[in-house]
């Protein structure tokens, strides 16, 4: 059964090989498992993701898991299968419908130029500076009240788990952007392929833990924004930790009123757009003292949002969901082939502190 799932997966996309399939397919089961439960204590059999020491590459993320059992994998060639028995989209039947077609493809091709792919490696100057960087111990960089050291660094070695001080340090960086494009607008339009930065807010990765775990009121999210207004924002940036276990990255997008759930391993994220516009209604009755109408704003979840194959890259994935939103950008230029170059690229920009221009 399961080399028949890969054998379907494959045919649907997949890339990568069959051990990195295996730790895939255990790491999809643990987590409907826990969805299924809604616990907000994590799985004995999971890596918690807040341990402080780099997680070692065990050989049990390559043997499978109780939660791998018949049910899920029957279930999992349904769901496979079903992908190659959807209807094809129907053909445009009439010459408007035709034009239309025409133009967005045009759109769409403009749109790849303006968007080029990423490169599958840093220049070779940029390389040795990560090789560098990797070999320091303390703290390495600092950005605003953030700061990461050697071993919070070397989560962006391959197959490792992030954690918050790698996640929250590149929250920070995308924040200080945004204040600083605020103080110095600059040109307008696209530079490098990169839209310029929206006016944005990130929450830290405790926000949702406490949302979650004690409710608005008693974990006291009105003081998270008394020194200014959320509804002032084009996007509310917030990285979401499930039971200590997998990231994901939502945002409460005001410009196109929109809650948004970003998930690499692509789950139910009910929970997710209920939380938060529960927390936009009770931030709006404290702040405006008035209640606030949601019932024209969208619950939207992708069906394209970019996939991991693999056990472990949701932080990366969750990191660059953010970076990308907090630029405005509709689509995600980035997949699961990208991720080593990713992971390199971004020890660059914490080292640094600063985000790396170009695509």
């Amino acid at each position: 059964m399961i080399k028949e799932l890969y054998r379907l997966k494959r045919e649907a996309g997949y890339t990568s090989d069959y051990d990195t399939f295996k730790s895939y397919l255990n790491y999809q089961a643990r987590l409907e498992h826990l969805d299924e439960r809604q616990v907000l204590s994590p799985s004995s059999s999971l890596t918690d993701l807040r341990l402080k020491e780099r997680t070692p590459n065990l050989p049990h993320r390559h043997s499978f898991s109780d939660d791998v059992n018949p049910d899920f994998l029957e279930r999992a060639i349904r769901i496979a299968k079903r992908s190659f028995d959807s209807p094809p989209p129907p053909k445009p039947f009439s010459a408007h419908d035709q034009l239309r077609l025409l133009a967005r493809k045009k759109d769409e091709a403009i749109e790849q130029r303006l968007r080029p792919c990423l490169p599958k490696l840093l220049p070779a100057d940029l390389d040795r500076q990560v090789d560098a960087l990797l070999s320091r111990k303390g703290v390495i960089s600092r950005v605003a009240r953030e700061q990461v050291c050697d071993k919070d660094l070397s989560r962006l070695l391959p197959c490792q788990w992030l954690n918050d001080e790698i996640i929250n340090f590149y929250g920070a960086m995308i924040l200080s952007r945004s204040e600083a494009c605020k103080e110095n607008p600059g040109p307008n339009g696209v530079t490098y392929g990169r839209k310029k930065p929206l006016n944005v807010h990130y929450f830290n990765t405790f926000f949702w833990s406490k949302l979650q775990g004690e409710g608005y009121e008693r974990a006291r999210l009105a003081k998270w924004t008394k020194k200014f207004d959320i509804f002032s924002k084009d996007i509310i940036l917030i990285p979401i930790n499930h039971s200590n276990s997998h990231w994901t990255g939502a945002a409460i997008n005001f410009r196109r009123k929109r809650i948004e759930s970003y998930d690499s391993m692509n789950l139910d994220r009910r929970q997710v757009f209920k939380g938060l516009r529960r927390y936009l209604e009770l931030e709006h009755q404290n702040k405006k003292k008035e209640p606030l109408d949601l019932t024209d704003w969208e619950d939207y979840d992708p069906e394209d949002t970019p996939q991991q194959e693999n056990g472990y890259d949701c932080g990366v994935f969750t990191c660059q969901f953010l970076e990308a939103l907090s630029r405005g950008e509709d689509v995600f230029n980035f997949s699961q082939k990208d991720m080593t170059y990713l992971r390199r690229r971004m020890i660059w920009e914490i080292g640094q502190a600063k985000f790396l221009d170009g695509p």
